[in-house]
């Protein structure tokens, strides 16, 4: 059974357009790629999985959906700040992209 949330809990998401401006394998770690997203006001480092299935440049200078208000975590020594937002199928992520033009940092309602 699925657990249900509030309108108000769902408000405290903060989900917002970013444009990958560059994306990188972390060495060592061959499920992990280092992602440099614009918000829109400034820029941040995110680590998303997937390295296995799709290569670097598959996200550079995509519109993609950000978690912009997660806590920071480190992960394979990084601070990734915030979370790219994917369906998954069998195991294999499929990113959320935005289809036309939206500038970074643009709210998602």
């Amino acid at each position: 059974m699925r657990e249900y949330i509030s309108y108000e809990e769902f408000k405290k998401l903060d989900l917002r357009v970013c444009k990958v401006l560059k994306a990188e394998r972390i060495q060592g770690r061959s499920k992990l790629l280092k992602l440099t997203v614009d918000l829109g006001d400034g820029t941040r480092i995110i680590v998303v999985g997937g390295a296995e299935y799709y290569q670097p440049e598959y996200f550079e200078g995509k519109l993609m959906v950000i978690v912009a208000n997660l806590q920071p975590k480190e992960i394979a020594g990084i601070e990734s700040q915030g979370m790219l937002l994917a369906a998954v199928d069998d195991g294999k992520p499929i990113w959320l992209t935005i289809d036309g033009e939206a500038p970074p940092g643009a709210p998602i309602m």
